[in-house]
C-alpha cells in the first residue's frame, strides 16, 4: 500500500456542474485518500445542533436576501444560522485536515491557509454546455429553469465565499491549479491533480 502520510490535503473548489464530486471520487480511488463532500452534512449537523436538512440547505449557498436577513438577525441579537453552520464546518475541516484527505468546497482552501495547514488547492471550471448537462443529471433544480438554477447556484456560492473569506470566488491567486473539466475530461483532470499533488512534498 502506498504511503500517503506526506501527501497534502487536497481542496477542490468548483463551479456548479463542473464535476467536482466526480473528480474528488476519482482522486480518492487513485490516491487512496478519503474524500469529503456529502459527508460534510452529517459531520456538521453532528456538532452544530442543526438538522442535516438545514445544513444541506444553508451549508455552502447563501443568497443576497438571506445574507440581509442574517445580518438583521445578528444585529438584533438573534443567532445567525449561516455563521453557526460555517463555524461548525470550519471545525470539521480542521479536524479532517489532521491527516491527508480530499475536501470539496466549504472555503476549505482559505480556512487551511489561514491556519497554516499545507494543502494543494484546485479550482474546477467548465463550459456552459458541460455544466448544464451535469446539472440535468443531478436534477436538483425542481421546477426552476435549469440555466437559471445553475446561475443562481453560482451566485449563492460566490456570495458565501465572499462573505466568509473576503475573497472573490474562483480567483486564480487562491489556487495552485485551475482546470477546465469540459476541455480535459474528468479522468485527465484526476490524473493531472494526482501527479502534481504527489510532487507537492
Amino acid at each position: 500500500m502506498a504511503d500517503n502520510t506526506r501527501m497534502p490535503v487536497i481542496t477542490i473548489s468548483r463551479q456548479y456542474g463542473a464535476g467536482g464530486r466526480s473528480v474528488a471520487r476519482g482522486l480518492s480511488e487513485k490516491l487512496g485518500l478519503e474524500f469529503y463532500d456529502v459527508d460534510f452534512v452529517r459531520l456538521t449537523a453532528k456538532i452544530s445542533g442543526y438538522s442535516e436538512d438545514e445544513v444541506r440547505r444553508e451549508g455552502e449557498d447563501i443568497g443576497g436576501f438571506s445574507k440581509f436577513v442574517s445580518h438583521f438577525l445578528t444585529n438584533a441579537s438573534y443567532s445567525n444560522p449561516y455563521d453557526e453552520i460555517y463555524q461548525a464546518q470550519r471545525a470539521v475541516i480542521l479536524g479532517l485536515a489532521e491527516k491527508p484527505c480530499i475536501i470539496v468546497g466549504r472555503c476549505s482552501n482559505i480556512i487551511l491557509r489561514e491556519e497554516g495547514i499545507r494543502s494543494f488547492d484546485v479550482f474546477l471550471t467548465a463550459d456552459k454546455e458541460f455544466r448544464l448537462k451535469r446539472a440535468a443529471e443531478l436534477a436538483e433544480n425542481g421546477e426552476m429553469d435549469l440555466e437559471k438554477y445553475v446561475e443562481r447556484r453560482d451566485h449563492w456560492r460566490r456570495t458565501y465565499y465572499k462573505t466568509y473569506t473576503a475573497h472573490d470566488y474562483g480567483e486564480a491567486v487562491d489556487f495552485h491549479l485551475c482546470l477546465d473539466v469540459s476541455r480535459f475530461g474528468i479522468d485527465t483532470c484526476v490524473d493531472i491533480i494526482a501527479d502534481l499533488a504527489k510532487k507537492d512534498l
